[in-house]
């Protein structure tokens, strides 16, 4: 008598293989950590086989988890195909994306705005926040994408494009000629300990005068005129410009645009990528000043 695969539990099991734990892989199925492991369980019984290695700190596929993973990718993607084919809006769910404050405008709308009309059906959840706590979140799984301003990527991590850092002041400012430099930046800055170094390098004296977890209070130190602060060439807060210093002041380094995107064969996980990918390689433009919205 032919038995019936659950393909519910071979998307749980491509899931675990592709995030390398139940964790993460419930993060991104939206289910209980307990209910794919019953999933999992469910499968290997019915297979009568071992599927997954979970001695290590990662979860890896058994050599007839190698075996099944290659099936179960072919089974689902002609599943998602069919579902595709004969519904007039296929894809219906939730999906996650985490972008930094300061690299939302000017792409991130434009992106969001193409998604929403190619998959009407498909909710986009916007979360922005520091690189460091968005690639924690990711980490657990709980957003399908993100993008983060990193000097090097991480495990996984794709470069879209590397930009200069600038010193930026309050515009007609003259914060930068103090001594020692007063400098703003809040705690959860990826850039902060890279562009002290830099100013340590270089014997340069400093004193920070913002203590702070919030972005809006460094711009607001910053825009009067008290401290200086490091930013992405093109992307500056409201009231703040580049410092033209003629070299007064050490270089303070660069950073790129990373992306990191959950393993999925999934077509709606494919267009997100492409528009971001699209928008940040062939339309960033970096010498456009793109002042952050309050």
């Amino acid at each position: 008598m032919p038995r019936n695969l659950d393909l519910t539990a071979l998307r749980s099991f491509v899931t675990v293989a592709d995030s390398g734990g139940v964790t993460k892989a419930a993060g991104y199925l939206h289910l209980t950590q307990s209910a794919v492991s019953m999933q999992l369980k469910r499968l290997e019984e019915s297979l009568d086989v071992k599927l997954l290695d979970r001695a290590n700190r990662t979860v890896t596929p058994t050599a007839e988890g190698e075996q099944l993973l290659s099936y179960a990718r072919r089974m689902l993607a002609l599943n998602d195909e069919i579902y595709t084919r004969l519904t007039a809006n296929e894809y219906e769910g939730e999906l996650t994306l985490g972008v930094p404050h300061d690299i939302i405008y000017p792409y991130v709308p434009t992106i969001l705005r193409r998604f929403a009309a190619d998959y009407p059906r498909v909710q986009m959840k916007l979360v922005s926040a520091p690189s460091r706590q968005l690639l924690e979140m990711f980490e657990r799984g709980e957003c399908d994408a993100i993008l983060t301003t990193e000097e090097q990527p991480g495990p996984g991590g794709e470069v879209l494009v590397s930009l200069p850092l600038v010193w930026i002041g309050a515009v007609g400012g003259s914060a930068w000629k103090t001594r020692p430099l007063p400098v703003a930046f809040c705690k959860n800055c990826i850039f902060r300990s890279d562009v002290l170094r830099l100013l340590d390098e270089a014997d340069f004296d400093w004193e920070m005068v913002v203590d702070s977890d919030l972005d809006n209070a460094v711009e607001a130190v910053v825009g009067a005129d008290l401290a200086v602060h490091a930013a992405i060439t093109g992307v500056y807060p409201r009231q703040t410009a580049p410092i033209e210093h003629d070299g007064s002041l050490p270089d303070p380094g660069h950073s790129q645009i990373i992306l990191y995107m959950r393993s999925s064969d999934e077509p709606v996980i494919s267009a997100l990528k492409d528009l971001i990918v699209t928008a940040y390689r062939s339309e960033w433009q970096p010498d456009e000043v793109v002042p952050l919205r309050a």
